[in-house]
């Protein structure tokens, strides 16, 4: 049975839907979202549109080829931008402004590997804004240690979960990674991937003052003292892993967000652009080579040999590449 469709104006449409998305997102979402849908707002003042039940896939695909061409967008700003149009024209077919099912006539850009990153890295100028972001909000905090361990010892998840708070040496500035089966946190090349890591000052300080100031006097079921620790004991990777995509989304460090969907903690997996932990070790590695740390050094400082390191987490493109290499041979 056909639905009867309810006359709305867009700008009432518009309204309806940042008041509903102000339910299970943050303010700077609804605002980021509220700025793209502008765009809309104007098209259908430009086109004399003034009941939402008017709108058609055809017309959908006029204001696609509008947008683009009057905002002089590249393909990932204009998947952005449809993908909130998306969103917002399946929230009009739940009130009956628009016919059922027509937010999949709004098709969707492709990205091709260069612009589609999220199965690569996190990129470098991200992880500082990141780091600024904690250092000047959240310094300190759970996720600053966290995501600090993360990018400065490109360690795998498991073994940043392994941690205990006496494997973490101020004195000597390291932290170290060892192989412990027994008491339920091995490393994934066993005893051959222990390791101490040498941190910098300015992040054992930080380490410092979390353990001083955040972390909860807790122990896990073995005894131990987790250094990444919730009020529970030791923090499950499963955790760990959604905090880490919870905090590579670009609204969590003050950037326009591009979650479409529920962007909440329990969401954030979902976001375009948030992170694994996995997409920080590759990025943290591949910034290493970038700044010429010879290939032995990384492999041994985060338990990666040398094929797998050219293989798997080497993102520097052949241009790079090339550009390293020049630096040696200069006078060849």
């Amino acid at each position: 049975m056909t639905r009867k469709l309810e006359p709305i104006e867009p700008d009432e449409a518009i309204d309806l839907y940042l008041a509903q998305k102000e339910q299970d997102a943050s303010a700077r979402t609804v605002q980021a979202h509220g700025y793209r849908l502008k765009q809309f707002r104007q098209w259908c003042n430009k086109e004399n549109i003034d009941n939402m039940n008017d709108m058609t896939g055809r017309r959908l695909y006029e204001c696609r080829l509008w947008r683009k061409d009057d905002g002089d967008l590249n393909t990932v700003s204009l998947r952005t931008q449809l993908c909130t149009l998306r969103t917002f024209i399946r929230f009009c077919e739940s009130i009956d402004a628009v016919e059922s099912e027509l937010h999949d006539e709004i098709l969707l850009p492709t990205l091709n590997k260069n612009q589609d990153s999220r199965d690569e890295m996190l990129e470098s100028d991200r992880a500082e804004k990141i780091r600024a972001n904690f250092r000047k909000f959240e310094y300190a905090s759970l996720k600053h240690c966290l995501f600090e361990i993360f990018w400065s010892t490109s360690a795998r998840l498991g073994a940043v979960q392994a941690l205990d708070t006496d494997d973490f040496s101020a004195v000597n500035q390291s932290l170290a990674f060892r192989h412990r089966p027994k008491t339920g946190t091995p490393l994934k090349n066993r005893d051959s991937g222990e390791r101490q890591v040498a941190i910098s000052d300015e992040i054992t300080a930080v380490i410092e003052d979390y353990l001083e100031h955040t972390r909860p006097d807790v122990t896990d079921s073995e005894g131990r003292e987790p250094l990444i620790a919730s009020e529970n004991g030791r923090m499950s990777q499963s955790n760990i892993r959604a905090l880490i995509y919870s905090m590579t989304r670009p609204c969590e460090y003050g950037e326009e967000c591009r979650c479409d969907e529920k962007h909440c903690y329990s969401y954030a997996s979902q976001c375009e652009w948030s992170r694994s932990p996995h997409m920080l070790r590759r990025g943290s590695l591949t910034q290493l080579l970038l700044n010429d740390v010879p290939k032995p050094v990384v492999s041994g400082r985060a338990d990666v040999s040398s094929d797998v390191l050219d293989k798997h987490y080497n993102e520097m493109t052949e241009s790079q590449k090339m550009e390293q290499r020049r630096e040696y041979l200069s006078d060849i």
